[in-house]
């Protein structure tokens, strides 16, 4: 029988990626994404892109309520494989924070499906994709951060592992997926400014002052309390220690935020 894979999210950041790297490795790629009529919203259309998968890349569904519903479907459709994309240091997050991602990584861990959960560290690409992207082009970026570094991720990195654990066996394995050193917002701030030749500054907000601004952008409450609740994280240090799991599972050194400044700003 043909291995077929299933991405969710195949348009997305990572999944797109994932997906790209399954197929350089000659594996049959299923697509689910709302352009392709995946909703996690609506739970009947689901089946028809589990049915005949033998293994998923998943990515927490905003909804908490949608995680074990799809998990347990995932194994009555004869799924033998799940890959869950999750956060760093979410067993030190409140509850309340990231619900979708707590509720998910419930689901997966009290499954008898094969799992393995890839904990990622915030992305490189945050900054030129989205998230960051208008701010950093406008010349500006106001966060809530200090001086504690993150060792930011490569979505590049985090495909490759996706693609490895879904084709190879990695059951009840949780990874923590981070670059090969850590740098403070400053200093990548600043990086990218002398990769572009413009000023770019970086705000450092109060968690109060970067609620005001989520709701002023029309952000919904829950959505400020989840990303304050994220970089109070970063700011006590449960993020900023790199971890050498990429060079582990990939036999090569993580991307290094330099080189991904140098990819991505030419």
């Amino acid at each position: 029988m043909t291995e077929e894979i299933l991405v969710l999210g195949a348009t997305g950041k990572t999944g797109r990626r994932v997906v790209q790297a399954l197929e350089a490795a000659n594996a049959v790629v299923r697509k689910a994404s709302r352009a392709t009529g995946f909703d996690w919203t609506d739970a009947t259309t689901w089946k028809p892109f589990l049915d005949g998968a033998t293994a998923a890349y998943v990515i927490a569904p905003e909804d908490p309520a949608a995680a074990a519903p799809f998990v347990d479907l995932a194994k009555t459709s004869g799924l033998s494989r799940l890959v869950l994309l999750s956060g760093r240091g979410l067993d030190q997050t409140p509850p309340d924070v990231f619900q979708g991602m707590h509720a998910a990584e419930k689901a997966v861990r009290s499954s008898d499906l094969p799992w393995t959960i890839l904990r990622a560290n915030n992305f490189n690409q945050n900054f030129s994709e989205q998230i960051w992207q208008p701010e950093i082009e406008a010349g500006r970026l106001s966060l809530p951060v200090d001086d504690t570094p993150e060792p930011f991720v490569d979505v590049h990195d985090i495909a490759e592992v996706a693609a490895l654990t879904l084709t190879t066996d990695h059951a009840g394995r949780t990874y923590d997926l981070t670059g090969p050193e850590g740098v403070t917002f400053e200093s990548a701030v600043a990086t990218i400014a002398t990769a572009t030749g413009r000023r770019i500054d970086l705000v450092k907000l109060t968690p109060a002052a970067y609620r005001e601004a989520l709701l002023a952008q029309g952000l919904p409450e829950e959505v400020a309390t989840e990303l304050n609740g994220m970089f109070e994280a970063m700011r006590n240090g449960h993020l900023a220690t790199p971890t050498d799991d990429i060079a582990g599972l990939l036999g090569r050194p993580a991307k290094s935020f330099d080189a991904y400044v140098s990819e991505t700003w030419r």
